[in-house]
C-alpha cells in the first residue's frame, strides 16, 4: 500500500525543513547484511568494518557465515550487495589498504590451543593473496596511516565458562605487527611483541582487545580483563604503559528492577576494563569503557599516552542516552549501555569522537577539538548491538556495523548503516527528555492523546510494570520533548499489575487508562479513572460476557466519546468471526458495556491487528497493523470510521459491523527514516486544528534498537 487520502499530509521530514542549522550527521540509508548471502534465511552479522582506499566499498566481518561482506556504496544512499568472500575460519576483524581487505581469521581448535591467521584477499577478484601465521588467536587489527605496516591484537581469550571464568588461563596473549608492501602483509616480516607481566591484573595471561595505530606509527592497545592499557612501537619497543583505572559513579541505575528506570544509586571502584580504543591525536587515545569481567563502567575516557587522564565522562554518556529512550533497564544490573567499539575522524576540519553502545544501540557523537573538554554533538540512531565504525570524512560519510540477527525470534536483521554530514539540522531524536528539570527515563510508549497548547499525553507499557506513567510532551518545539513524568498510583504507590496500552482525557484535569491485561501475569483487562495527580481514583473490571471470551490481547487505547469510553481490542477474541475485532464502548454514568465489530485485513504473516483508537471531530481513527518489521512490513495504516456508525449493540447479540476509509498508510514515513520499518506503530493523537502525531513504542530497547519515532502527520 502507497495511498494517502483524506487530506493528511505528513509533516514528518518537518525537522529537516526551514534555515539550514550547523552541520550534523543523518542517516541517509541502511543495508541488510542477509541481502549478501546466497541463502537469505542464514543468520548473518555485520561486526567489524572498513573502507576501500577510495571510499567506495565496504568490507566488514561475518563470523556467522565464516565470511567478509562487501557493500558498494558508490551511491551512499543506495547501498548495493557485492556478495561476501570465504575465510576458511571465524573473521573476528577486517581493515582494508586499497583494495586488499586484510582478516583476522580465528583457526582455534580450543581456547588452550588458539591459532589463527592474517589473510589477505583482493575485494576486485574475490582472490586470496596472503595468509600469515599468527601462532594465536586474532581479535582486532589496525593499518598504519602510511600503510607501511599492520597491528594485530591476539587475544587468546579465556573460557568464560571454565571455573569462575577470570584471569591465569594459557596461554596469554600479544601483539603482533607485519610490514606492508604493495597493500600487501609480508608473512615473514611478522615481530611478536610481548606484554606480559605489565598489567596489576593477570600479569600472566594479558588478553590484548583492540589495536589502533598513529599517524607517528605508534600502536595503542587495550587488555580489557587486564584493565591495562599499553603504547609500543612497529618494532615491538614498549613506550608506556599503564592501568586503565577505575571510575566512582552516581545516579545510575545498578539493579534489574523487573520494569523501573531508577537512576537514584552508584557504584565505587568500577574498573573501566575498556574495549574499543581510538587515537584523537599523536598524544592522546580514547577508550569505550564497556567492561567484561567485573568491570564496565559505562563510559568512555580521554588519556595522555603517558599515562594522564584528561577526561572522564563519568555518568553523562549513559545520561544522555536514558534522555533519549535508549536506556536497555534489562541491563541495569550488568553493565548498563556498554559502550563497547568506537572510531575517530576529522570532518571540515572539526575531529570527531564516535562511541558506540552496544546495548542502548546508538552512537554518541562528541567534538574532541579540546581533548580535555569533549562536547556531546548528537546521538546517532543505530541497528541493533552497534559493534564496529568506519569514518570516510573524504566522502563525508560515517557508518556503523550493527552485529545483532534476530531471524530465530521473527525479528530484525543485522544492519550495515550509513550517515552522512550535512548542512542540515539533526533529524533524530523526534522525542527526548533532554531539557527536562530531572532526568526522565522513558521508553515503550504506547498510548497517547492530545491535550491543548501543543501538549500530547502518552503512557508506556507493562514493560515498565513496576513504574506506570503518563508523560507529558510537548510538540511546540523540535525535536519534541518529554517535559514530565507523572507516575500512576495506588494508594500512595506506584499502581502494579498495569499493562498501560491507552489514555483519554477525562474533561476534568484527570485521564482514563486501558490496561490491555496479561491473564498468565495476573494482569487484569480494565479500565482506570485517574486523577491529576496520577492516583487511581476508580477501576472498572470487564464484564462477565467479556470476560468468558477474551484472550490475552485486549484493549489497545481507549477514547471518549460524549460520555462513553471507546476502546479497540487487539485481535480477535473468542467469539469474534476471523479478521474483526471489537471496538467496546462502556458508558460512564450508567455502566452499561456494548460493542461493534471492526473489519481488520487478513495477514499473510504473522498477525494483524488494532493499537489505538481516537476520536476527533465527530468520527474515530484507529491504527491497524501487523506485526512485521523491516522488508516483511506490509500494513501500518491510519483508518477512519463515521462516527455515526460507531453505535453500540449489547455484548453477546449480533455485533453491527462498521466500515473504515483509508486515512494515511504510515509505512512511507517509517521509510524516511532511511533506518528500517519498525513494527510497533502504537500511539495517535489528533488536536483540535486536526494536526495529528504518531508514535512507536520501541519495546523498552529489549531485542528492538531503540529508535522510537514521534512525528506529525498534518491535519485532518
Amino acid at each position: 500500500m502507497s495511498f494517502r487520502l483524506i487530506g493528511i499530509t505528513s509533516t514528518f521530514a518537518l525537522a529537516a525543513t526551514g534555515a539550514l542549522a550547523e552541520m550534523n550527521f543523518n542517516r541517509i540509508a541502511s543495508f541488510a547484511t542477509f541481502t549478501n548471502n546466497a541463502d537469505p534465511a542464514a543468520e548473518s552479522s555485520a561486526e567489524i568494518i572498513s573502507a576501500s582506499g577510495d571510499g567506495m566499498t565496504l568490507v566488514y566481518s561475518d563470523s556467522p557465515l565464516g565470511v567478509i561482506g562487501m557493500i558498494d556504496i558508490t551511491d551512499p544512499s543506495a547501498p548495493v550487495a557485492l556478495g561476501n568472500i570465504t575465510v576458511g575460519g571465524e573473521p573476528t576483524a577486517v581493515s582494508v589498504l586499497g583494495n586488499i581487505a586484510m582478516t583476522g581469521v580465528n583457526t582455534s581448535e580450543s581456547y588452550t590451543a588458539p591459532s589463527g591467521l592474517l589473510k589477505a584477499f583482493d575485494i576486485t577478484t574475490g582472490t586470496e593473496v596472503a595468509a600469515c601465521e599468527l601462532g594465536g588467536q586474532p581479535d582486532s587489527t589496525a593499518i598504519a596511516p602510511d600503510g607501511s605496516f599492520i597491528a594485530i591484537a591476539i587475544e587468546n581469550e579465556r573460557d568464560e565458562d571454565l571455573g569462575d571464568g577470570g584471569l591465569g588461563q594459557m596461554p596469554g596473549g600479544f601483539v603482533v605487527t607485519l610490514d606492508i608492501e604493495d597493500d600487501v602483509p609480508v608473512c615473514d616480516s611478522m615481530v611478536q611483541i610481548d606484554v606480559n607481566g605489565l598489567a596489576d591484573i593477570g600479569a600472566d595471561d594479558p588478553e590484548p582487545e583492540f589495536v589502533d595505530v598513529n599517524t607517528a606509527g605508534e600502536i595503542v592497545v587495550t587488555m580489557q580483563e587486564n584493565n591495562h592499557l599499553v603504547v609500543m612501537n612497529k618494532a615491538g619497543d614498549i613506550l608506556s604503559h599503564f592501568s586503565a583505572g577505575s571510575v566512582d559513579l552516581a545516579n545510575i541505575d545498578t539493579t534489574d528492577e523487573r520494569g523501573a528506570l531508577l537512576f537514584t544509586q552508584s557504584q565505587e571502584g568500577r574498573l573501566r576494563e575498556p574495549d574499543g580504543v581510538q587515537w584523537i591525536d599523536n598524544v592522546h587515545f580514547a577508550i569505550a569503557n564497556e567492561g567484561d569481567m567485573s568491570g564496565g563502567a559505562r563510559g568512555w575516557t580521554i588519556f595522555n599516552k603517558d599515562g594522564t587522564e584528561v577526561y572522564e565522562a563519568d555518568n553523562s554518556f549513559e545520561h544522555a542516552i536514558v534522555q533519549h529512550g535508549h536506556y536497555p533497564d534489562k541491563r541495569s544490573d550488568a553493565k548498563g549501555a556498554e559502550p563497547e567499539g568506537m572510531e575517530f575522524g576529522i570532518f571540515d576540519g572539526t575531529p570527531y569522537a564516535f562511541i558506540l553502545a552496544e546495548r542502548a544501540s546508538i552512537v554518541g557523537v562528541y567534538d574532541v577539538t579540546d581533548p580535555a573538554a569533549p562536547v556531546l554533538t548528537q546521538m546517532l540512531p543505530s541497528g541493533i548491538a552497534p559493534e564496529g565504525a568506519i569514518a570516510i570524512p573524504s566522502r563525508g560519510l560515517f557508518i556503523t556495523a550493527n552485529e545483532a540477527d534476530l531471524i530465530e525470534d521473527g525479528g530484525i536483521r543485522s544492519h550495515v548503516m550509513i550517515y552522512e554530514y550535512q548542512d542540515a539540522p539533526a533529524t533524530y531524536p523526534q522525542l527526548t527528555s533532554a531539557g527536562a528539570d530531572e532526568l526522565i527515563g522513558w521508553g515503550a510508549i504506547s498510548g497517547m492523546v492530545a491535550g491543548e497548547d501543543g501538549m500530547v499525553y502518552a503512557v508506556n507499557d507493562s514493560f515498565y510494570g513496576y513504574q506506570p506513567t503518563i508523560f507529558t510532551i510537548d510538540t511546540t518545539v523540535t525535536p519534541a520533548q518529554i517535559t514530565s513524568a507523572l507516575p500512576v498510583t495506588r494508594g500512595g504507590f506506584a499502581a502494579q499489575k498495569l499493562d498501560l496500552e491507552g489514555i483519554t482525557l477525562d474533561g476534568d484535569g484527570g485521564f482514563w487508562l486501558a490496561s490491555e491485561g496479561r491473564t498468565g501475569r495476573m494482569i487484569p483487562h480494565g479500565l482506570y479513572h485517574v486523577n491529576s495527580d496520577g492516583e487511581i481514583e476508580e477501576e472498572i473490571a470487564l464484564p462477565a460476557e467479556l470476560l468468558a471470551v477474551e484472550r490475552r490481547f485486549g484493549f489497545e487505547g481507549v477514547t471518549l466519546v460524549d460520555g462513553t469510553l471507546w476502546m479497540a481490542v487487539q485481535r480477535e477474541w473468542a467469539d469474534d468471526p476471523a479478521d474483526h475485532v471489537k471496538l467496546v464502548s462502556y458508558t460512564i454514568e450508567t455502566g452499561e458495556w456494548g460493542a461493534v465489530l471492526y473489519p481488520k485485513a487478513a495477514a499473510d504473516t504473522g498477525w494483524v491487528g488494532l493499537s489505538e483508537i481516537v476520536a476527533h471531530d465527530g468520527d474515530v481513527y484507529v491504527i491497524e497493523r501487523d506485526n512485521q518489521i523491516g522488508a516483511n512490513a506490509a500494513i501500518k495504516m491510519v483508518y477512519r470510521i463515521s462516527g455515526d456508525q460507531m453505535i453500540p449493540a449489547a455484548l453477546g447479540s449480533d455485533l453491527p459491523v462498521v466500515e473504515k476509509e483509508a486515512a494515511m498508510d504510515l509505512i512511507p514515513d517509517l521509510q524516511s527514516n532511511n533506518g528500517y520499518v519498525v513494527d510497533k506503530v502504537e500511539g495517535l493523537a489528533i488536536f483540535a486544528d486536526g494536526t495529528a502525531w504518531a508514535s512507536t513504542d520501541n519495546d523498552g530497547v529489549d531485542d528492538s534498537s531503540g529508535e522510537t519515532f514521534f512525528w506529525s502527520l498534518g491535519k485532518l
